[in-house]
């Protein structure tokens, strides 16, 4: 369910999905993803390489210390800066971020270059803490409790099993609607839909498509299909073989045939996409297209990479997306239909991937593994740069010079506004 609760000390969405309940950022997002205010309540661009927000008045943590302009800063610069007291996996969410410091009231944002997308990162990242409290703690107490300004604060937690919250009565916003909120954890997709039909809890994710039509023949439950940021990939490490060849990797993509998968493994809940970002996203371009299944083309290309007759085999997590298993055994199953190369999965415990694949060395990552990954920010950057990039938190392709000189050049150029 979660890897411990330091807002700035994990990678992965259910551990975030936690967090925001205790913990707010300095910009927020409306339910149309429109950049809101949050503990900012004005923000603007200064000169190149320096933006300014001015913090709300009144706002109190959940041990009733009121939240300091010095808190805003210190959040940003312990997520950019490892010297200030950890190594954040965080770091490239805020890319181009430099640093942060209280002048006159505000904090001001350093940043190398304009990072034209500054704000659009700080409605999505970046949970703010308070400085005495982390920095009077060890790491364990910091992950096994929350000091947030956030609507709701912790009652009861254990660790990838639940956490129980109940409402601030003190927080700036709006009240909750609720007065209790508890989450659990079931890594088995049939597990939440069995709960929720029997009553046991309110609200499900990832319905499996198989399970749909029996969550809607109940009269007291509904399923709603909303669209997704989250693209699942199949990442191959680049330094290693038989992935270090180009045309051994050109060669899985030839295998695939994602319209099959999507149709019969996930009924239609999906499209399918041949680039790291998605339609409507800054930097999405409608001319990349996926690639077709071509098993002829891709046994010529294992050939050629000098390959031949590797085997292999694809690391998925468990419950963690829309039927990943499933998926992942669909992928390998055609990978394995080639005639020259042969595959297997293996089942993961997702933290457990997780944990290898955001440890920051490329040693710890499977050589051949499947993830998901969202971008709430609708800029490609926010994909590319941590997926693909010689420094990004869960890279498995760098030095690549070109891609990262051009990445570094898109975040100082201004945008259209």
């Amino acid at each position: 369910m979660d890897s411990g609760l330091d807002p700035h000390d994990h990678r992965e969405t259910p551990t975030d999905n936690i967090v925001v309940q205790a913990h707010d950022g300095v910009l927020g997002r409306n339910a149309d993803g429109d950049i809101i205010d949050a503990l900012a309540t004005d923000y603007e661009r200064l000169e190149e390489g320096r933006v300014r927000f001015e913090i709300r008045d009144g706002v109190t943590f959940h041990n009733g210390d009121e939240l300091q302009p010095s808190d805003i800063a210190y959040s940003v610069n312990r997520v950019v800066d490892e010297e200030v007291g950890i190594t954040s996996p965080q770091n490239d969410q805020l890319a181009g971020v430099t640093g942060a410091e209280v002048v006159d009231g505000g904090v001001e944002v350093t940043s190398d270059g304009i990072n034209p997308i500054v704000f659009s990162l700080f409605a999505s990242y970046c949970k703010v803490v308070q400085q005495d409290w982390i920095e009077s703690r060890e790491s364990s107490a910091i992950n096994s409790d929350m000091n947030g300004t956030g609507p709701f604060q912790v009652v009861e937690y254990e660790q990838d099993v639940e956490i129980v919250y109940e409402t601030y009565e003190d927080y700036w916003g709006d009240a909750p609607e609720i007065d209790e909120l508890t989450i659990r954890a079931a890594s088995e997709s049939s597990t939440r839909v069995s709960q929720l039909l029997a009553g046991e809890t309110d609200l499900i994710v990832n319905v499996p498509p198989q399970e749909v039509s029996r969550v809607r023949d109940e009269d007291s439950t509904e399923v709603t299909a909303v669209p997704s940021t989250r693209v699942v990939f199949n990442a191959m490490r680049y330094d290693v073989e038989p992935f270090s060849s180009v045309e051994f990797r050109q060669a899985l993509n030839y295998a695939i045939d994602l319209d099959s998968i999507i149709e019969n493994i996930l009924q239609g809940f999906a499209d399918a996409t041949g680039q790291p970002t998605l339609e409507g996203f800054v930097g999405y371009n409608g001319e990349v297209d996926p690639y077709p299944q071509d098993i002829e083309q891709a046994e010529q290309l294992v050939e050629d990479s000098g390959h031949a007759d590797a085997e292999i085999t694809l690391e998925t997590p468990v419950g963690r997306y829309l039927r990943d298993v499933e998926i992942a055994q669909a992928v390998a199953s055609q990978i394995d239909e080639l005639s020259n190369v042969s595959c297997e999965v293996e089942q993961r415990d997702f933290a457990s991937l997780a944990g290898e694949v955001t440890s920051g060395n490329i040693e710890d990552m499977p050589h051949f593994y499947l993830l998901g990954w969202g971008n709430t920010t609708f800029d490609a950057s926010q994909t590319i740069i941590p997926l693909l990039t010689s420094d990004g938190a869960l890279s498995s392709y760098r030095e690549d010079e070109e891609i990262d000189e051009l990445m570094a050049d898109s975040q100082d150029l201004p945008g259209e506004n």
